[in-house]
């Protein structure tokens, strides 16, 4: 919050010493004359924002009539918002900045920007992974890790399952179109004997 302070008092500062530094230095342009061309930049930026506020609002209304959701559209809007605000406020500083928010050219790297950096992670972080597409949906996130860990302990579960390899069995699916044999290999020694016997589910 204090960065964005900051940054607001320090717009109208660089603007005064930029005014400042433009008048003594070309003596052509004076106070009044300066005046003038902060008064003249600021219609022409507003005359811009108008328009493309107008087209902007067109590319939305296309946009949901063919059932897309036009994200990009309002971002567009917003920085057009913002760009109407730098160009109302006095000083090169701040219609230098509502330019570059209100010009196509410069306009869209901003918005892709503020897409990729701002608004995509904080609606991740709201929303868990579902803005982008990066959640899990098969398994668990630490998956990877678990079986990067004790091979030993990999093997079976307290509830009495195995983690089959690649090596443990073999599938035969040549017997029959609609049909396949999976092939075991040898038994393990956990599964025979007395064990067996005494677990009714396994007869």
């Amino acid at each position: 919050m204090l960065r964005w302070i900051a940054a607001l008092l320090l717009i109208p500062f660089l603007d005064a010493v930029l005014l400042g530094f433009l008048v003594t230095q070309f003596g052509a342009f004076t106070w009044v004359g300066m005046v003038l061309l902060v008064v003249l930049t600021g219609l022409v930026g507003m005359l811009l924002v108008r328009a493309e506020g107008r087209r902007t609002i067109g590319k939305m209304q296309r946009s949901l009539a063919e059932g897309r959701p036009p994200t990009n559209e309002l971002l567009d809007g917003g920085l057009l918002i913002a760009a109407g605000a730098f160009l109302l406020t006095p000083g090169l500083v701040t219609d230098a900045i509502g330019f570059l928010l209100a010009v196509p050219i410069t306009r869209i790297p901003i918005r892709a920007a503020l897409k990729r950096f701002v608004i995509v992670p904080y609606a991740d972080k709201k929303t868990g992974g579902f803005a982008s597409g990066k959640v899990w949906t098969f398994g668990f996130p630490d998956e990877g890790a678990t079986r990067g860990g004790n091979s030993s302990d990999a093997g079976s579960t307290d509830g009495g399952t195995y983690d089959l390899g690649d090596d443990d069995y073999t599938v035969d699916d040549r017997t029959d179109e609609d049909s396949y044999t999976i092939d075991f290999g040898d038994e393990r020694p956990s599964d025979s004997g007395e064990d067996r016997d005494d677990d009714p589910s396994a007869r």
